[in-house]
C-alpha cells in the first residue's frame, strides 16, 4: 500500500525508460548530426561483417590447401559489389524487421513510412538501394525545414527520434 509519505504512486505512466530530457523530442524528425553518427556506426558494422566474411573465406581456403596458402586478393569490383550488397541487405532487413539499424538503435532513431508505421519489405529495399547508391542525399536533411533527406522526400519516409521499443 502506498501512502502520501512514500511519494507518488508508480504507474506505467510514471515509469519510463525514456529520460525526462528526451521526452519533448520523442516522435520528432531527427537532425543531420544524429543521423550521420548512426550512419557512421552502421558503416563500422558493415566493415566488421565484411572483415569477418573475408577471414572466414581465407580460413576455408587455408583448410582446403594449407601448404600453398596465400591470402586471397579480391578485386576492386568484387569488393565494392560485396560491400554494397551487404549494406543493402543489412539496411533492408533492419528497417523492415524493426525499423532501425544498430546505429539507429544506439542513437534512438527509427525509420517510419508516411503514416508512422514500420516499413514494408519493398519500401525498405527501395530506401536501402537509394541510400547505398546515393548516400549524399542524406545531406539534404541539413537544409530541409523538416529534416528530411532526399530519400525521405522521394519515398515518403521519416527518420524520427524514438527511444521506446515497439510492442
Amino acid at each position: 500500500m502506498t501512502t502520501e509519505a512514500d511519494g507518488p504512486a508508480l504507474t506505467p505512466r510514471t515509469i519510463s525508460p525514456l529520460p525526462q530530457e528526451a521526452r519533448p523530442y520523442q516522435g520528432h524528425r531527427a537532425g543531420l548530426v544524429t543521423r550521420l553518427v548512426a550512419a557512421g556506426i552502421d558503416s563500422l558494422v558493415i566493415g566488421l561483417v565484411l572483415m569477418l566474411g573475408y577471414a572466414g573465406f581465407a580460413g576455408l581456403v587455408f583448410l582446403i590447401d594449407p601448404r600453398t596458402f596465400t591470402f586471397p586478393t579480391p578485386g576492386v569490383f568484387f569488393s565494392l559489389t560485396a560491400a554494397l550488397t551487404t549494406l543493402v541487405i543489412y539496411l533492408t532487413a533492419s528497417w523492415w524487421i524493426g525499423g532501425r539499424t544498430y546505429g539507429s538503435h544506439l542513437m534512438g532513431l527509427r525509420v517510419v513510412n508516411y503514416n508512422g508505421a514500420n516499413m514494408r519489405l519493398l519500401g525498405a529495399l527501395l530506401r536501402a538501394l537509394f541510400c547505398a547508391f546515393f548516400p549524399i542525399g542524406l545531406l539534404w536533411a541539413a537544409v530541409n525545414r523538416e529534416n528530411r533527406s532526399v530519400q525521405d522526400i522521394v519515398l515518403r519516409t521519416s527518420v524520427i527520434y524514438d527511444w521506446q521499443p515497439r510492442h
